[in-house]
C-alpha cells in the first residue's frame, strides 16, 4: 500500500494568472486530483463512500507557498494522509519541481459527511478507516479564522461551474473568488501562505455576500456571508479566507 501518492501535472495556461503562475484555485485543483487518486487505491474513493451513504467534504485548508510554478512547468504532487483525529481526517501535499526543489505545501482537515442529512459523520461511527503516516515536513494544522471589519462588499451568485459532483462549491472556487478580488495584490507579490475555512454547504443560486479588506501590512482578509433561512434578515458566515504575503 503507497502511504505516499505521487501525480505529475503540466501547468496549463488555463490554469495561470496573467503572470503565468499557477493559481491558488489550481494549486487546491491539482492536490485534490492528487488526493483522489490516493483514495482510489486505499479503496476510499468518491464511488466507494457513495456506497456507503458518505461523501467527503473539507473543513479547512492552509497552503504554505516557497514558489509558484510556471505556465508549461512539470510539477510532482505528493500526498499523504496523516492519523486520523477524533472528528478528521487531515492530509498533506508537497509540490516539488523537475528537480526536486520545494513548490508549495498544503494541509488540510477532510471530513466524511452522510448523504442524505448533509451532517458530519464522526470516524469511529462511519467505520472509514485510512492508514496515516507523519513525514515531518506537514504545515501546522490551519485554525480558525474570526470575524473581521471590511471595507469592501462583492456580490456572488453561485453558478454551475462553481459546483462539484457533490452539488455544492467546490473548495477551489472560493479561493478562485477571493483572488479575483484584488489582482494588483497578486501581480506585485507572491503570496506565502493561505488559510480557507469552509463553514456551509453552498448552493446553486444562492448569493454570497463576500466582505473584504486589506490592512496595514498587506494581508487580505475575506469573510462570505449568505442569508439566512430561517432568519433572511440575517446571515450567516459560510467561508472565511486569510493570505499573507
Amino acid at each position: 500500500m503507497e502511504l505516499v501518492f505521487e501525480k505529475n501535472f503540466t501547468v496549463s495556461p488555463h490554469d495561470a494568472d496573467q503572470q503565468g503562475r499557477l493559481t491558488l484555485a489550481a494549486v487546491l485543483q491539482y492536490t485534490q486530483q492528487a488526493a483522489e487518486g490516493h483514495c482510489e487505491l486505499l479503496g476510499t474513493d468518491w464511488q466507494t463512500m457513495h456506497e456507503k451513504g458518505l461523501f467527503w467534504a473539507v473543513l479547512r485548508h492552509k497552503i504554505v507557498v516557497e514558489r509558484l510554478p510556471r505556465t508549461g512547468q512539470v510539477i510532482t504532487v505528493k500526498t499523504w494522509p496523516m492519523p486520523t483525529t477524533r472528528v478528521a481526517y487531515p492530509r498533506a501535499v508537497q509540490a516539488v519541481d523537475e528537480n526536486g526543489q520545494e513548490l508549495f505545501r498544503v494541509i488540510s482537515l477532510w471530513v466524511l459527511m452522510d448523504t442524505k442529512t448533509r451532517a458530519m459523520t464522526l470516524p469511529a461511527r462511519c467505520g472509514v478507516e485510512v492508514p496515516g503516516t507523519v513525514l515531518g515536513i506537514e504545515p501546522e494544522l490551519p485554525s480558525s479564522l474570526a470575524p473581521g471589519v471590511h471595507t469592501n462588499e462583492t456580490l456572488w451568485t453561485v453558478s454551475q461551474e462553481d459546483l462539484d459532483v457533490n452539488c455544492h462549491v467546490n473548495n477551489a472556487r472560493y479561493l478562485a473568488h477571493t483572488q479575483s478580488l484584488s489582482e494588483t495584490l497578486f501581480a506585485q507579490r507572491t503570496p506565502r501562505q493561505i488559510t480557507v475555512c469552509y463553514l456551509s454547504e453552498c448552493r446553486l443560486g444562492q448569493q454570497i455576500r463576500i466582505h473584504w479588506s486589506v490592512d496595514e501590512t498587506g494581508v487580505l482578509s475575506v469573510d462570505g456571508l449568505r442569508a439566512r433561512t430561517d432568519v433572511p434578515e440575517k446571515t450567516e458566515r459560510v467561508f472565511a479566507a486569510k493570505i499573507c504575503w
